[in-house]
């Protein structure tokens, strides 16, 4: 496996993430960057705040979403997240490789002389994940053993043990990508000046291969576009989702943000702009949805 590097470091209290719950449901909104301020820092993200905080680099948090996104997909524990996370940050840090060790490649290091698929699906996250997780739910009480055993069982690593450094870490990440605590996810970023307009259709493409496609037992229930008030454009993209990974789905649009011109996320009261994101997610005051948004509600 090749050398682990940029490993997730504990930062200050950035913010948390956006997701909207309301009694009955919640609705999360994404859109394009029209008004938006430029921030000044770095891009980057943030999991948890205060002294837990996880600080991620963009493409980390990226991956972080994918592999919580596919767990959702398959209605699978956060265990199954924790173990995961534990072998992603072992083996790479979280980076998605084009190279490693012999024929090793991906996030999770697999081989594709070890029966594990072609290198170059193996270097799609989404793929990379499905087929760890495939491994892993054939392995025997894989909730109830220690993160380093499930983990060597599905990876059969020289050096199983050292999954066991990460148990803790993963855990964490575990929570704040599968919303428990919620709002525990952000990221900011400079906006392109002049701002592109949203691509919302490349995000709706992006969470269906994610999270699967929208139907009454999916974790997205359906998209529809909100014409209503003074966005009568069709710019607003609503997704209604299953309450439970509401704020899987609120993470990940914000640790894809920056590729899809996403500049507002909207969920459960809160909102989330790459202008405020090192200060996290803030309470909602607006009435009318942002042009090229999108919101997300518990189907």
């Amino acid at each position: 496996m090749p050398p682990n590097r940029n490993r997730p470091r504990r930062a200050a209290v950035i913010g948390t993430v956006f997701l909207l719950l309301l009694a009955v449901g919640g609705y999360l909104i994404y859109h394009s960057f029209a008004g938006v301020s430029p921030v000044v820092a770095a891009p980057g993200c943030q999991a948890g705040s205060g002294g837990q905080a996880i600080a991620l680099e963009p493409d980390q948090a990226a991956i972080a979403a994918t592999i919580a996104g596919v767990a959702a997909r398959h209605k699978l524990p956060r265990q199954a997240v924790t173990i995961a996370y534990a072998a992603a940050l072992q083996e790479t840090d979280l980076h998605n490789l084009d190279y490693g060790d012999r024929d090793s490649v991906g996030v999770f290091q697999q081989r594709p002389s070890q029966g594990w698929g072609p290198a170059s699906d193996l270097e799609n996250p989404i793929y990379a994940t499905t087929k760890f997780f495939d491994a892993l739910v054939r392995v025997r009480h894989y909730t109830a053993i220690p993160v380093q055993a499930a983990a060597q069982a599905v990876q059969h690593s020289a050096d199983g043990s050292a999954y066991g450094q990460w148990a803790t870490v993963a855990a964490q990440l575990a929570g704040y990508f599968t919303g428990a605590p919620p709002h525990g996810v952000s990221c900011w970023y400079v906006p392109a000046s002049p701002a592109p307009a949203a691509n919302l259709a490349g995000a709706e493409r992006g969470l269906t291969q994610t999270f699967g496609s929208p139907g009454r037992g999916g974790v997205v229930v359906r998209i529809t576009t909100d014409r209503s008030g003074h966005n009568g454009d069709g710019s607003v993209a609503v997704l209604h989702v299953q309450r439970a990974g509401a704020w899987t789905v609120a993470g990940w649009l914000v640790a894809y943000a920056q590729q899809y011109g996403v500049s507002e996320v909207r969920y459960a009261g809160y909102d989330w702009q790459p202008a405020n994101g090192t200060m996290g997610w803030q309470r909602d005051t607006t009435k009318d949805p942002p042009r090229g948004s999108s919101s997300i509600v518990p189907g």
